[in-house]
């Protein structure tokens, strides 16, 4: 398991569209978030152990979310061909699993992974209102073994700062986790 740290997408960049499947295969885009104060894009997938890590976490800021009128998305990218347990078939069990509220899209062609410039799983991006990226980073210092409790803080206290008109917190510490399984051929010049 190679350690691959967030590409860091400069604040400001704009979110780029997409149109994917969700687990029960219906096509999700970024204009169906359109009336959501703020955007939260996740990339993650169902093997990580980085993902797995903070599951429980990921479930329960999908719901807090919710509540607070900010939409949540997870996209997953990985070759299914190298890594079959990230297939969609297995997403929507693990959706399940997991108690994931929010839509799980997979990125077959990889094409959205790379215009966000994602480079690991997990992977977090947090847009504002105009869908402007405000913060990118990791969900929490908390990783496989280090004993810390995943909460969530440097992602929730992105959105408490956007939702109360305050500048996202810095700095920004990027995220960590396993590469996204290009397929071959695919990888991204800035995941090389």
């Amino acid at each position: 398991m190679a350690l691959t740290p967030s590409t860091m997408l400069p604040l400001g960049t704009k979110a780029p569209g997409f149109a994917l499947p969700d687990t029960e295969g219906r096509i999700v885009s970024l204009d169906d978030f359109a009336s959501a104060d703020a955007l939260a894009v996740m990339f993650i997938c169902n093997h990580c152990p980085y993902v797995k890590h903070v599951r429980d976490g990921l479930a329960a800021f999908g719901r807090d979310m919710k509540a607070r009128g900010v939409a949540v998305v997870a996209i997953s990218a990985n070759d299914v061909s190298t890594h079959p347990a990230d297939s969609p078939a297995k997403m929507a069990e693990e959706k399940k699993a997991a108690g994931y509220d929010f839509p799980y899209l997979y990125d077959a062609e990889q094409s959205v992974a790379t215009a966000y410039k994602a480079a690991c799983t997990p992977d977090f991006y947090l847009f504002d209102k105009n869908r402007a990226l405000v913060y990118r980073g990791q969900f929490d210092d908390s990783r496989p073994g280090n004993d810390m409790p995943v909460t969530g803080s440097d992602l929730r206290n992105a959105v408490e700062a956007l939702l109360s008109g305050k500048p996202a917190p810095s700095p920004q510490k990027p995220s960590i986790g396993c590469n996204i399984k290009w397929k071959a051929g695919r990888e991204p010049e800035y995941a090389r």
